[in-house]
């Protein structure tokens, strides 16, 4: 049987391009065109596996999806990063002069700004999905209205690309975080990163002992990010990522932040990916 994998979006997606890259080609995709689904389909068995996008280089962090994987008891088995490429494409015969209108993805609109400055006749229309728009402007042969997608979206939905690469800044990349209902899918040896997440006292210096001790242990912070704990006002929870060379040492930082912060819990641990 092959391996159900839910993503954010449909066939043509970042999402796509990355559930293809960690799992291979043998894969049935799970199309979800709301994160919410993506993890309400894993919670009830309907999808084996999860792609969701969690960090872009331009835009920053993607925060509700901290509080989904959080809230919903979801880990996080793996991360992958992928180079961004936002392309403008339209039904076959039209120029950017006959455009009235781009559907896409509100990040890909915020992080193709730049170009359209250039372009003030069309108007910029927030969407579920980039391949979403791309399938649906051939489907009903929307004449006037373009989509920003990959380029795999143009062939599949048979589009003619007429700006490429049309993002403000060339070097983009999004990190994506491989989900499942239970962790732990590598053994020991072979994990080097983990994402966590606890609350702190309210106190001066609470947060610095913890970095602290992630230090002592040998962690190397690589991401650390702040969200109210919605229960309690002007009460923090953090979600950090690190970095190790042993396991043994991340286990010793497990056990000293179990003690010293609140509702501490490990959403992930995997392996340490790098951008390709």
């Amino acid at each position: 049987m092959k391996l159900k994998v839910a993503i954010q979006g449909i066939q043509g997606s970042n999402h796509h391009q990355v559930a293809h890259d960690f799992f291979g080609e043998n894969i049935e995709l799970v199309e979800c065109l709301s994160f919410d689904r993506m993890i309400d389909h894993l919670l009830t068995g309907n999808a084996d596996k999860g792609v969701m996008a969690i960090e872009n280089s331009i835009a920053g962090s993607i925060i509700p999806n901290y509080n989904l994987v959080y809230h919903n008891n979801i880990h996080i088995i793996g991360e992958h990063y992928l180079s961004i490429h936002h392309n403008l494409m339209v039904l076959k015969g039209q120029a950017i002069e006959d455009i009235k209108e781009v559907h896409s993805h509100p990040m890909a609109l915020l992080q193709c700004k730049e170009f359209f400055k250039g372009h003030p006749h069309i108007k910029l229309v927030e969407d579920v999905d980039t391949a979403e728009t791309a399938k649906r402007i051939q489907e009903q042969k929307l004449s006037h209205i373009a989509a920003i997608a990959p380029k795999v979206a143009a062939k599949l939905y048979d589009l003619d690309v007429i700006a490429s690469d049309i993002q403000t800044i060339k070097n983009n990349a999004t990190r994506f975080i491989v989900l499942k209902k239970v962790n732990k899918v590598l053994p020991k040896e072979e994990i080097n990163k983990a994402s966590l997440r606890f609350i702190t006292d309210h106190k001066r210096g609470s947060l610095a002992t913890v970095l602290n001790v992630m230090s002592d242990c040998n962690m190397n912070l690589t991401k650390i990010q702040s969200l109210p704990v919605i229960e309690t006002p002007w009460k923090y929870a953090f979600f950090v990522d690190v970095t190790f060379d042993e396991y043994a040492h991340f286990a010793k930082a497990k056990s000293l932040l179990d003690i010293m912060s609140e509702d501490f819990r490990v959403l992930g641990e995997y392996k340490n990916a790098l951008l390709s």
